[in-house]
């Protein structure tokens, strides 16, 4: 099997579990469900993939390239503090509402009974978000000439809270309540109350 199919083999499989986790809700993916899924063996699964630990960190791996990548643009491209942190809040909500089965990882829902190591993964994974809604915030005096109403510490920390708030409530609700529902209205009422102008402070 040449490097291509075997990449192309472990994106099927990493695709497969993402599909899996977003149509059972609820329910743990053993590797004999997921090879069947795939049309292979179990032995072939770990043929890409030395344990299940690896095809969810797999899975972590890609929300991280996909999140990161696209927030360090969003700070290239945009300006201002609140186009910023706007830009990036309905980034993780749209990779959210456009990938279930993920949002199931990030909520720890689809880790019960796995490694110790995962739940660090998805936590460490929140951390670096909520740093980066920080520096976001940090830079508002430079680019703005405005400061965060309080310490942009507790203020990063409520907006990570929105969204990580959000994703949960899209999987508490089997993927009924989806996560930019109301976003315009919610949005509207936190940038109004972000940053004061620095002369007011």
């Amino acid at each position: 099997m040449t490097t291509e199919q075997k990449t192309s083999r472990k994106q099927q499989i990493l695709q497969a579990l993402a599909h899996m986790l977003e149509v059972n809700p609820g329910a743990r993916i053993t590797t004999a469900r997921l090879a069947k899924e795939v049309g292979v063996s179990e032995a072939a699964l770990y043929r890409h993939f030395p344990s299940k630990a690896k095809m969810f960190e797999g899975l972590i791996e890609f929300i991280e390239a996909t999140i990161f990548t696209r927030i360090n643009r969003i700070r290239q491209d945009h300006d201002s503090t609140l186009a910023r942190m706007e830009h990036s809040m309905v980034l993780i909500l749209t990779f959210a509402e456009k990938n279930p089965g993920m949002c199931r990882i990030l909520t720890g829902d689809a880790l019960s009974g796995e490694t110790e190591r995962l739940r660090a993964r998805v936590a460490q994974f929140f951390e670096r978000l909520e740093t980066q809604f920080k520096q976001i915030l940090r830079e508002a005096e430079l680019r703005d000439e405005k400061s965060p109403r309080i310490d942009a510490s507790p203020l990063a920390n409520l907006l990570l809270a929105v969204v990580e708030g959000r994703i949960r409530q899209y999987v508490r609700s089997e993927f009924e309540n989806k996560p930019l529902e109301n976003w315009q209205v919610q949005w509207s009422f936190l940038s109004s109350n972000l940053l004061v102008e620095d002369a007011l402070v």
